[in-house]
């Protein structure tokens, strides 16, 4: 659950009887949810996720309610990737006081584990119909058609897309904020492309072995691979740039 920290009259938090701002709102989000934006909370807002008080001016303010159902519904986004009509069915029937199952992407209703995948014997990674990502990432169709042109999000053999096709989808409108466009994150798809060849090269031998506890093994190792890499990456724009991003 969201901490609601215990503010002075001027700190902009919210306590049991006390309103915040957006921006207050804002502050508290960031700890967890570090890519959200004033113009998120405002979207939010208007597609009746939350409703906060106005003042006569035209403020908003929000209470520590809001700021806990904003928390729900990002949380919901990031975790399994719901559309916020789901997430806005799904808090509005907790409000009152029924207790729904959390549904996953594409209607199914099978209960998912702890890395966001079906639980069952075989477990299977969600897939997403093109309406379903455009409605998570909040992208349009045209956006999608492009990004599809340049390689940078591609659908699945058997149709549909994986969950990571979201987040994907949200940072390429999130750099495209900055005028880069399709053409010019080619780079970073073709830099993506090999690097996750290396990682390829090294579980590989791995997936193939008789053994079922060493083909395991090799799915762990992918992942730490893959998280390694990213943060070496990570590190070296840094580097190169001059920056630190924490």
């Amino acid at each position: 659950m969201l901490q609601t920290p215990t503010g002075g009259a001027g700190s902009g938090t919210a306590t049991a009887g006390r309103l915040m701002s957006i921006g207050g709102v804002l502050n508290q989000l960031r700890d967890e949810f570090p890519e959200v934006t004033i113009s998120k909370i405002r979207f939010l807002e208007s597609e009746g996720l939350v409703e906060p008080r106005r003042t006569p001016s035209g403020y908003r303010k929000f209470t520590a309610g809001d700021v806990e159902r904003l928390a729900q519904v990002l949380r919901m986004q990031r975790d399994h990737y719901l559309p916020l009509r789901v997430i806005r069915e799904h808090l509005d029937a907790l409000s009152r006081g029924e207790e729904p199952s959390l549904p996953a992407p594409g209607g199914s209703r099978e209960p998912f584990d702890a890395l966001g995948e079906p639980d069952g014997d075989r477990p299977t990674a969600a897939r997403l119909g093109r309406a379903e990502l455009m409605a998570a990432a909040e992208v349009s169709e045209a956006e999608l058609a492009e990004w599809e042109s340049y390689g940078l999000i591609t659908p699945g053999s058997e149709g549909g897309f994986d969950a990571e096709s979201v987040n994907v989808a949200r940072l390429v409108a999130d750099l495209g904020r900055f005028g880069l466009e399709p053409r010019h994150l080619r780079a970073m798809k073709a830099a993506a492309d090999r690097e996750a060849g290396l990682v390829e090269q090294v579980v590989a031998p791995l997936r193939l072995h008789r053994n079922p506890q060493t083909r395991a093994h090799a799915e762990a190792t992918a992942k730490e691979l893959a998280a390694l890499s990213v943060r070496l990456h990570a590190a070296l724009v840094q580097t190169a740039l001059g920056v630190r991003l924490h």
